[in-house]
């Protein structure tokens, strides 16, 4: 199915614009639904003209949640907060939000529905974030059970907040902390991998009710993230252990800034593995080929290089 009424909620985030880049060629007629629909407009150029539409949506607004949907044929969940401030709640966006959406999609008749999760989400976890996630998928396999739920380890693009936040901080800092020993694992998937994958699931009726969990074709320490990082930007930088619980202190202070580097919730969702599970479905279920981070991350960090896009990389 494709062709029809998508709204897409959270589709002016990092992954938001290349899920509706992606939806836009698929010949979808675009609602992107947000809180600030000013903040959206920058999406339109992506579609024909009329295509794509900015909506103002507040998710814990039901009756624009369920106006968002009205007549629509399918919808897309990207919401999402990577750290807590002021009325922005992990279990306000994660876990009630969803459940609203995935609420009104199913008494709008909406025949498929997208929820993004993450790699990791469980109701059990230790890490609020995560918690909130898997209460998040419960709430919309409860509400919608034909929903398609799909699980990203760490995307990885231009616009993303992992390697350019630590690059940044390599422009300045001698040293880069390796948290818990650096030992925590990763298989960071490229965002066009991820909404790829979006478009794909929501077209395909063979791809309801079922759980992927996306990754790259490689899995990383978070040494090695930090070592590839360094090469990418040609940077002399030393790599410092820093212990979890000092991490913790420092992030109890940190997490005070209007953007935190690091927050304590964040040190223990580092103290697990962000892999995917043994057994899943996975991108290649999708008919998707991977894409690796070192053909990718030199294209976009050579801004943090002392030279700037004008100091070729080494080759990685």
């Amino acid at each position: 199915m494709s062709g029809g009424i998508v709204t897409v909620f959270g589709g002016s985030g990092f992954l938001g614009r290349y899920v509706v880049q992606g939806l836009a060629r698929d010949g979808w007629m675009i609602r992107v639904a947000v809180r600030h629909p000013g903040q959206a407009k920058f999406l339109k150029p992506l579609g024909e003209i009329g295509q794509i539409t900015p909506l103002c949506v507040p998710v814990q607004d039901s009756e624009a949640v369920a106006a968002a949907l009205s007549g629509a044929d399918a919808a897309v969940n990207l919401t999402g907060i990577l750290f807590e401030s002021g009325k922005q709640r992990f279990a306000a966006v994660h876990t009630e939000g969803a459940k609203a959406i995935a609420t009104a999609a199913a008494a709008a008749g909406v025949r498929s529905l997208v929820q993004v999760s993450a790699i990791g989400a469980s109701p059990e976890s230790a890490s609020a974030y995560a918690r909130s996630k898997g209460e998040g998928e419960d709430a919309v396999r409860a509400a919608f059970p034909e929903a398609t739920i799909l699980r990203p380890s760490v995307i990885f693009g231009p616009e993303d907040d992992f390697f350019n936040r630590f690059a940044e901080m390599a422009r300045f800092s001698p040293v880069l902390p390796l948290i818990g020993g650096g030992g925590t694992r990763f298989q960071p998937v490229y965002v066009g991998d991820v909404a790829r994958a979006v478009v794909k699931a929501l077209g395909d009726p063979a791809c309801r009710g079922k759980v992927y969990e996306l990754g790259g074709p490689k899995i990383y320490s978070f040494k090695e993230l930090m070592q590839l990082l360094v090469k990418a930007i040609d940077r002399k930088r030393a790599l410092v252990s820093l212990p979890f619980g000092l991490a913790r202190l420092q992030a109890t202070f940190l997490e005070l800034l209007p953007k935190p580097p690091l927050t304590r919730d964040q040190v223990t969702l580092l103290r697990q593995d962000n892999v995917v599970s043994e057994g899943s479905l996975t991108l290649a279920d999708l008919g998707i080929e991977a894409t690796a981070a070192e053909t990718v991350i030199p294209g976009y960090l050579d801004k943090y290089r002392s030279g700037g896009r004008f100091n070729r990389p080494q080759a990685l």
